[in-house]
C-alpha cells in the first residue's frame, strides 16, 4: 500500500475538518460561554490542523496525486474515519457532557468511561446511528437540570456539535473533501466508491467534482427547507429547527430532547420529518434526475418502487395491528407510520414507546427487519438496502429454476438492464459476510452483556450494524445505551463503523495485501528480473 496517497487523503480530511470544529466553537462563544467553548474546541482544532498539516507535509510525495489507486482509496476512507471520531470525541470529553479530565472530584476510572462514551457519542454521529449514552448516570450536566431533560441540559453549542457529527456523517466526509480538494486529491471516482453507501455512483455531471457539488448542494437545500418548515410551519424553535434539520437529512436521529420527536407533541412537527426521512432514503441519484426534470427514470426505477411497496405495507399491516390490539385507528396510524419510517429509513427519530406500548411481537418482528434491509442504495440511510435484497432473491429464484431446468440460462436484469455476474458475486459475497458478522457479533454481545435477553441482544446488533439507533427490548426507543458495559460499548461502535462502510471498506484493512509495501514489491520484481535476465544470458554463454 502506498502510504504516501493514505496520509495525503487522511491529512487533507483532518484539515477539513477545522471547518466544522470552528463553527461549533463560535456557537459556544455566543450561546454557552467563550470559556467552556475554548476547553471544549480549541484542543480539538489543534489536534486536527496539526495532524492533518503534518502529514500532509511529511509523508506526502510530489507526484502523491497522480498514484491514487482503489485499494488506497479504500484503504484511506476506512482509517479516516476512526481519526475523524477520536478528534470528534474530544469536545464531549473536554467540555463536561461526560466525565473528562476537567471534572471536579472525578476518579480516574470514570475519566477512562468518560472518553469511552464520548468515543461512542461521536461513532454514533458520525456514522448516523444516533444511539446516545447521555443521561443522568453518565453526564455530570444532568445534575443541575431544570427539568428532567438531561440532553437539553448540555451546552447548545455542544449539541450542535452533536448535531454536525450526523450531518457531516451523513453524505459523507470524505465527500466533503473530494468537493473542495477534488483537484489536490485526484482520483476522486475511485473515493466516491470507496465512501458512499449504495453500490455505484452515477456520473450526473461530466466532471466528478461537479458531480460532489449536485449531491452536497441537493442535500443543504433540503436540510434548509426543513429546518425553515419545522421552524415557521411547526413553530419550533430556530435552534431546534436547525439541529433536527442537521439530523433528519443524513438519517441520523439525534434529539435536542430525551423524549425525541414525541416532546413536541405535535402532528405537523411529524409530518415535516416523516416527509423528509422518506427523501433521505431516496437513492439521491434519482432526487438529482428529478431536480433536471427526468421523472420518468424515477418513477420506472425498480428499487424505489420496492421501497415504496415495502414502506406502504408495512405501514397498513402494523396500523391494523395496533388497531386490532385495542388502540384507536387514528393513534394506530400515527404511530405506524412515524415509527415505520423512521426505522425503515434508519434515522431512529421516535413518537412512541413502541417497546412499553401494545406493540405486539409481530409488530417488532417488522421493525428488526427494517433495520437489517435499510432504504434505497446510494442515500443516506444504512442497512443492507433494499437494492440488495432484490438482488438476492432474484438469484435465489434463479438457481430454484436451474434445477427444475439446467439448460435455461437467465440473465439476471435491474431496470431491464443486464448484471454483470462479478457485481451478483459481489453482492451475495455482501450478503454472506453481513450475516457471519450478524451471528458472531451476537455470541459476542451476548458474552459482554450476561442478563440481557435475547430480543435486546439481536436488536442492539442489527441496530449497529444497520445504523438505526434505537433497538428493542432493554434498549428500546425510550432508553439510552448508558447502561452497557465498557467492552460493549466499543464492540458496537466498531459494529457502527463496519456497517457505515458496508463491511467490505472496513474490511480491506483486515486483508495482509492491503499493507503490502509497494516499494518493496517492485523491488522484489526487479530482483526476480535481473535474475531471469542473468540466467538467460548465462545459459547463452
Amino acid at each position: 500500500m502506498r502510504r504516501d496517497v493514505v496520509a495525503l487523503i487522511v491529512g487533507w480530511t483532518l484539515v477539513a475538518l477545522c471547518l466544522p470544529l470552528a463553527l461549533a466553537l463560535l456557537v459556544t462563544v455566543f450561546l454557552d460561554d467563550w470559556s467552556l467553548a475554548i476547553r471544549a474546541f480549541l484542543p480539538s482544532l489543534a489536534i486536527s490542523g496539526l495532524s492533518g498539516f503534518l502529514l500532509i507535509r511529511g509523508w506526502v510525495r510530489s507526484d502523491t496525486d497522480e498514484r491514487l489507486r482503489d485499494r488506497e482509496a479504500f484503504a484511506a476512507v476506512a482509517m479516516c474515519w476512526p481519526a475523524v471520531v477520536a478528534i470528534g470525541a474530544l469536545p464531549f470529553w473536554l467540555s463536561g457532557v461526560f466525565i473528562g479530565p476537567f471534572t471536579e472530584d472525578a476518579q480516574f476510572i470514570d475519566i477512562i468511561r468518560g472518553g469511552v462514551n464520548s468515543w461512542f457519542e461521536s461513532m454514533s454521529g458520525f456514522t448516523t446511528t444516533g444511539a446516545t449514552v447521555i443521561d443522568d448516570t453518565m453526564s455530570p450536566a444532568c445534575k443541575f437540570a431544570v427539568v428532567d431533560d438531561c440532553i437539553n441540559s448540555q451546552p447548545k453549542g455542544l449539541l450542535l456539535w452533536r448535531s454536525l457529527t450526523q450531518w457531516l456523517g451523513g453524505m459523507g466526509i470524505i465527500m466533503l473533501g473530494m468537493l473542495l480538494l477534488a483537484r489536490v486529491l485526484g482520483g476522486g471516482m475511485s473515493l466516491a466508491r470507496a465512501e458512499l453507501t449504495g453500490p455505484s455512483l452515477s456520473r450526473l455531471r461530466p466532471r466528478l467534482q461537479e458531480t460532489a457539488l449536485l449531491l452536497w448542494g441537493i442535500y443543504i437545500g433540503l436540510t434548509l427547507l426543513e429546518s425553515s418548515l419545522l421552524w415557521i410551519v411547526a413553530d419550533m424553535s430556530l435552534y431546534d429547527a436547525i439541529n433536527h434539520g442537521l439530523t433528519t437529512m443524513p438519517s441520523g436521529g439525534f434529539s435536542t430532547h430525551d423524549a425525541s420527536i414525541a416532546f413536541y407533541e405535535s402532528v405537523t412537527v411529524e409530518t415535516i420529518i416523516v416527509i423528509f426521512m422518506f427523501i433521505a432514503g431516496v437513492n439521491f441519484t434519482l432526487l438529482a434526475l428529478m431536480m433536471d426534470g427526468d421523472w420518468r427514470v424515477a418513477i420506472r426505477d425498480e428499487e424505489a418502487r420496492y421501497y415504496v411497496a415495502i414502506l406502504l405495507f408495512c405501514v397498513v399491516f402494523t396500523t391494523g395491528i395496533l388497531n386490532y390490539s385495542g388502540l384507536e385507528l387514528g393513534q394506530s396510524f400515527r404511530e405506524s407510520i412515524f415509527t415505520i419510517v423512521s426505522i425503515g429509513t434508519s434515522t431512529g427519530y421516535v413518537n412512541n414507546n413502541y417497546t412499553g406500548t401494545p406493540w405486539p411481537t409481530v409488530s417488532l418482528f417488522i421493525l428488526l427487519f427494517l433495520m437489517v434491509m435499510g432504504a434505497s442504495a446510494g442515500s443516506t440511510s444504512g442497512g443492507l438496502k433494499v437494492l440488495r435484497f432484490n438482488l438476492a432473491i432474484k438469484v435465489a429464484w434463479r438457481e430454484l429454476t436451474r434445477i427444475a431446468n439446467p439448460r435455461q440460462v437467465k440473465v439476471i436484469r435491474m431496470n431491464k438492464d443486464p448484471i454483470e455476474e462479478d457485481f451478483i458475486s459481489l453482492i451475495v459475497g455482501m450478503l454472506l459476510l453481513w450475516m457471519g458478522l450478524f451471528i458472531l457479533s451476537s455470541i459476542i454481545m451476548s458474552m459482554l452483556l450476561p442478563g440481557r435477553d435475547f430480543e435486546t441482544i439481536i436488536s442492539v446488533v442489527a441496530s449497529s450494524l444497520g445504523n438505526t439507533g434505537p433497538a428493542l427490548g432493554s434498549y428500546g426507543s425510550t432508553n439510552t445505551w448508558a447502561s452497557m458495559s465498557t467492552p460493549a460499548l466499543l464492540w458496537s461502535t466498531i459494529l457502527m463503523w463496519f456497517g457505515r462502510l458496508e463491511l467490505l471498506t472496513a474490511l480491506i484493512l483486515l486483508h495482509p495485501r492491503t499493507w503490502r509495501s509497494e516499494e518493496k514489491s517492485e523491488e522484489k520484481l526487479t530482483r526476480r528480473a535481473m535474475k531471469a535476465f542473468k540466467e538467460l544470458f548465462g545459459k547463452e554463454d
